[in-house]
């Protein structure tokens, strides 16, 4: 993106918008074992982006226990204690 001469470098815009950025970060994330999960995340969460409504609640509830809960299989705990709280209302 051009934006006054100016190329955007920030990290939204080199791996979440352009595909090969996004591919090769992901590669990345996957191939460190230090950033595996936060991979598995990523990838978790966009397929929870596009899942039926209906399976919404139960997918919500594996990310939870996989991710955000110490002792789960792939815990984020890297992740603000606000990022990981249970949702109100």
């Amino acid at each position: 993106a051009q934006d006054g001469g100016q190329q955007d470098t920030s990290f939204r815009w080199q791996c979440v918008e352009q595909p090969i950025g996004k591919l090769l970060f992901r590669r990345f994330l996957e191939g460190a074992p230090q950033f595996a999960a936060a991979g598995a995340l990523w990838a978790e969460l966009e397929a929870f982006e596009q899942c039926e409504e209906a399976e919404r609640e139960a997918l919500a509830n594996r990310l939870r226990s996989r991710f955000f809960t110490p002792g789960g299989s792939e815990h984020c705990g890297f992740l603000s204690a606000a990022a990981t709280a249970p949702p109100t209302g």
